[in-house]
């Protein structure tokens, strides 16, 4: 791949004004008109040619009434895992939701009863926790373990607390520390939560953003005799860069599951699909593949970027190279700074906007979520604020 191909993913594009909430909600939020946004997860690429095109073709035929995404939405969708990542699913197991955080609510809403415990994995993305807690459900934590640079699941104590719970969350990839499941460990997480009758709900919306000598395996792939047990989240929002437009799906093989599922989502009224959703969905599960090729060579260089130049100017702050997503997970326990002090360093000396690390739980504490997901220009400008602070502060 030449780099006149990854040229284009250099180009930084103003996003100011244009109603985003990563830049144009950064200022009241961080306290600062000048702070670089590095923290919601969305890119600050354009999204594939063949979606804007799709789009584009869209709004001139100007008729934009209810849509019908069944028709041929679905079969791309089941073309694209097929094809890149070897799961076969059908259109019927599909059912369109406005995004995965609203998926998650609807499957604890649907499939437990307040009081009911469910299990996530922190530190972990902080609508897991909000998911089950505003339904009046009980977070049982299964914290993954940190050691030699590495993220590792606890199976001892997950088969503890399994007896007790009625669904887990599975993040997979892992947001925020970037871990992408082996096969082996996920069969080990399947036959607990099997053993325990456990539902499982994972959320697979980063399995397209995986880099080098890694490989995402979708849970409900996995040759055993879990399709009655396991509800796949998904969406092209992370991997085409169309948060914006709120199209995602749950994938439930379970007929009975899927009803009940279905059933909640009629219940509340938000069972239609958004027309410029789906026309980008199809446009990027049929067409999208170069650019993603392309993309993750790009990230990737990103990702060795960031960790190359934070351990020779930064050794006060550590992070290992993540296996897959646009997320670096920085400890920065050495800086000796309380959490709230850590988050005001970041947001009022470096001039940059970071997620606090403890909202993905209390094992966050003395990290920050850093979204490498733009033009490198960028990227560099806002690691050498964050030296530039450091060294100012040592």
């Amino acid at each position: 791949m030449t780099n006149a191909n990854l040229d284009k993913f250099d180009t930084v594009i103003a996003r100011h004004n244009s109603g985003s909430t990563k830049w144009d909600d950064a200022a009241a939020l961080f306290g600062s008109e000048d702070v670089l946004p590095f923290w919601v997860a969305d890119m600050d690429f354009p999204s594939p040619p063949a979606v804007n095109e799709a789009l584009a073709a869209r709004v001139q035929h100007g008729v934009f009434g209810y849509p019908s995404p069944r028709s041929y939405a679905y079969d791309a969708v089941t073309d694209w895992l097929d094809k890149r990542h070897n799961w076969k699913t059908k259109p019927e197991w599909m059912v369109s939701t406005p995004g995965v955080v609203t998926a998650i609510t609807l499957a604890v809403q649907t499939f437990t009863k307040p009081g009911d415990k469910v299990i996530i994995q922190p530190p972990v993305y902080p609508p897991f926790f909000s998911s089950v807690h505003n339904q009046d459900r009980i977070v049982l934590e299964n914290p993954i373990v940190y050691e030699a640079g590495n993220y590792t699941m606890d199976f001892d104590d997950l088969t503890e607390k399994a007896c007790q719970a009625k669904m887990l969350i599975l993040c997979n990839p892992h947001n925020p520390v970037g871990r992408v499941w082996s096969r082996s460990e996920l069969a080990k997480l399947v036959k607990i939560c099997l053993d325990n009758n456990v539902l499982l709900l994972t959320d697979e919306i980063h399995g397209d953003l995986v880099y080098t000598g890694h490989q995402y395996i979708p849970l409900a792939s996995l040759d055993t005799d879990s399709d009655d047990k396991i509800i796949t989240l998904t969406a092209p929002s992370k991997t085409f860069n169309t948060a914006g437009l709120y199209t995602s799906l749950a994938i439930i093989p379970n007929s009975k599951l899927r009803s009940q599922f279905s059933q909640t989502v009629q219940q509340l009224g938000i069972s239609k699909s958004n027309v410029f959703g789906i026309t980008a969905l199809e446009a990027a599960y049929r067409h999208g593949a170069p650019w993603l090729d392309e993309l993750l060579v790009y990230l990737e260089g990103n990702a060795q970027y960031l960790t190359e130049y934070i351990a020779a100017n930064i050794p006060a702050i550590n992070v290992d190279k993540p296996q897959g997503t646009y997320l670096a997970w920085l400890d920065c326990r050495n800086l000796q700074l309380s959490q709230p002090e850590l988050v005001q360093f970041f947001a009022k000396k470096a001039k940059v906007g970071l997620n606090d690390g403890i909202t993905f739980g209390h094992q966050g504490t003395g990290f920050m979520r850093l979204n490498f997901g733009c033009p490198r220009p960028l990227l560099a400008e806002g690691l050498k604020r964050i030296a530039l602070a450091v060294d100012q502060s040592i």
